[in-house]
């Protein structure tokens, strides 16, 4: 390769840059960190680092001659030109071999010898340059970039990789779980090289289908991604069928690129659709409807509610719906099995009724975007399914006023279930109902997901108000069974049965089948943003069964408490709050949001108890946990997959 040759690819590499914004440089670390610890460098050694990471220099004096992807600006007759040629024949007749030298920051790399040699290589499109790395560590900080970036160092100890840079915590543990591998374990050189073979292949499809720059990076698409596909089909899609699944996803990757991605709904969306809108979008005059279940009827409780909500459903719509129940969806397979059943038998609407099955449940609604398909859990941020669930917190906060005035000792106890979004909640609203009617009321909270018999503690205690958990339907019967709804023990050792609350499935399926069939099913909801139905008392998803047994002065207390409620002159967190440490929650002059509420992490004053980690809880807990956990983005998933 000549001078004359290389000239011209100096000239084209000037036109190219030429083109960018005339006011745009590469970044300078030293004006990011003015003043920079030396304790704070760590040498790393040789690194293949990605071209696309080296985004500025060390210092500002180099910064002129560069585009901030290190195109050449100067003219063809400087000094900078003439050694930019000579590097450039040296490159395409032997190759640049010599390293650069640059410094590491929050995965992004800074040149401080070597600038020419990176823009001759970025100009021939070389993905990686290999350059001696130093990195400047961060201080430790509660920003989410900085605490992924920390995680990024486990991460970088076994994978020996740059190519992957996430921006919240959590989600470096969500990779290695879909790869089947765990922080720390070390890659080999086949699977580094699968890896980034792979991962290049999604991102070129990815950038070729984004069209609108979403604020999504590739690495945090895949993780979508791989929520529906195996890693190893990268190996073996074609082009074509990438992009065409990650354009099935394509609403949901919208969805997660929000600040904001899930939009909650409070209350069903009332009025019907005009007679011309409803000409214009086809709306059914009938619908088939399809409840998919873990378990059955037989052996679950919450299976049973959802069926009596299914027949709900069928009786309040004759003739405008047709109900199907499938059964034992008890593992993926099997509800991935099931949901096609569903939508083969011609389902319009498909109810999942756990939150376990939203994974299949999400890759159902890829592969089917016509059908309409919901999951009873919360806050997923997936626009291609709705979920669902009720602020059960609001029939709390009455059996914890019955609670209070039944105790004589002032002290209550409390089981509760999980620590997933919505329990803090209700565990909160209990202890301020009790403190309505006992201002000396002490709830002593243990969870059922821990070991041990919080039952046998509470009568060792002398506790004998007790709230277990929720009847899963009106039925009175549940009460009778010892460990539902809220209960006294006698001196005789028997039970008295005080009530709970209860879901109404068939209100919620009703509201929701009804918006499909006068046309509001979209009303109200905002684009691109997951729709997450949170509804309560005054939408009628949500009672409290009381026993024939309550004295009668408590049960007229316990009516004007869910009358309140229903029409919002209640609200039993719209006042001063202050938690276990003492911290001022809220002063009471404005009422807690919906959100702050759903993702409550905190525990009232006059609880007595805390909030578990996942590694105390029982194995039973963890799938459920890792799915609505209110900690979830740091718990670690279970691995799957592989390299």
């Amino acid at each position: 390769m000549n001078l004359i040759e290389a000239r011209e690819e100096y000239i084209a590499a000037l036109k190219k840059a030429q083109k960018r914004s005339a006011d745009a440089t590469p970044a300078v670390l030293d004006e990011i960190l003015p003043t920079v610890d030396t304790e704070s460098m760590v040498s790393v050694g040789l690194v293949e680092i990605p071209a696309q990471y080296i985004v500025g220099t060390k210092s500002a004096g180099r910064i002129s001659a560069f585009t901030p992807d290190f195109l050449p600006l100067l003219s063809l007759e400087s000094e900078f030109a003439h050694k930019w040629i000579e590097l450039c024949a040296a490159h395409l007749n032997e190759g640049i071999r010599d390293p650069i030298l640059c410094y590491e920051y929050l995965g992004n790399f800074y040149v401080q010898e070597g600038n020419k040699r990176v823009s001759v290589l970025r100009h021939f499109d070389a993905p990686r340059i290999p350059g001696n790395v130093i990195r400047v560590m961060p201080a430790p900080s509660e920003e989410p970039r900085i605490q992924a970036y920390y995680e990024f160092l486990d991460f970088y100890a076994g994978a020996g990789i740059y190519d992957i840079q996430y921006r919240q915590p959590g989600d470096y543990g969500k990779l290695l779980s879909f790869l089947g591998k765990t922080a720390g374990e070390s890659w080999t050189e086949r699977e580094q090289r699968t890896f980034r073979a792979y991962f290049q292949y999604f991102k070129d499809a990815f950038y070729a289908c984004d069209h609108g720059h979403l604020d999504l990076l590739p690495e945090e698409a895949l993780l979508l991604w791989l929520r529906v596909y195996d890693f190893q089909e990268l190996g073996t899609m074609s082009a074509d069928a990438l992009k065409r699944s990650i354009v099935g996803l394509w609403e949901d990757m919208v969805s997660i690129s929000q600040e904001e991605p899930v939009q909650m709904t409070t209350e069903p969306v009332e009025g019907k659709q005009g007679i011309l809108s409803m000409l214009i979008s086809g709306t059914p005059d009938h619908v088939q409807v399809a409840f998919i279940h873990q378990r059955d009827a037989a052996t679950s409780g919450w299976t049973t509610a959802h069926e009596e909500g299914a027949n709900y459903l069928q009786n309040a719509l004759p003739g405008k719906v047709t109900v199907r129940s499938y059964f034992h969806a008890d593992t993926p397979e099997q509800a991935e099995a099931l949901l096609e059943q569903a939508v083969e038998d011609g389902a319009h609407i498909v109810f999942t009724t756990t939150p376990q099955l939203s994974r299949p449940t999400l890759k159902a609604a890829v592969n089917h975007p016509k059908v309409k398909f919901l999951n009873c859990s919360v806050a997923a941020p997936y626009s291609s399914v709705r979920t669902y669930y009720s602020r059960i917190f609001e029939g709390k906060f009455i059996t914890g006023a019955i609670a209070g005035a039944m105790s004589d000792n002032n002290a209550i106890g409390y089981i509760a279930s999980y620590p997933i979004f919505g329990v803090p909640a209700s565990i909160n609203a209990f202890a301020l109902g009790a403190q309505l009617t006992n201002p000396r009321a002490k709830v002593e909270l243990r969870w059922s997901c821990l070991p041990g018999d919080p039952i046998q503690e509470f009568r060792d205690m002398g506790i004998k108000v007790v709230s277990n958990r929720d009847v899963p339907t009106k039925d009175q019967l549940y009460l009778e069974f010892g460990n539902y709804g809220t209960f006294t023990f006698q001196n005789d050792g028997t039970l008295c049965h005080l009530g709970s609350p209860c879901w109404m499935w068939g209100k919620f399926y009703y509201h929701v089948v009804q918006s499909v069939l006068n046309g509001t099913w979209d009303r109200g909801t905002e684009n691109n943003k997951a729709v997450n139905y949170w509804w309560g008392m005054d939408s009628g998803v949500i009672d409290v069964s009381l026993s024939e047994e309550l004295p009668e002065g408590l049960k007229a207390l316990a009516k004007i408490l869910r009358k309140g409620l229903r029409n919002g002159s209640i609200d039993p967190f719209h006042r001063r709050l202050v938690d276990q440490s003492g911290n001022l929650i809220s002063d009471g002059r404005h009422p807690l949001t919906p959100e702050q509420l759903l993702h409550m992490d905190w525990l009232c004053q006059n609880v007595r108890g805390s909030i578990p980690t996942f590694e105390e809880l029982l194995p039973f807990s963890h799938a459920t946990v890792r799915e609505l956990g209110i900690y979830r983005d740091s718990i670690p998933m279970e691995k799957e997959g592989s390299l």
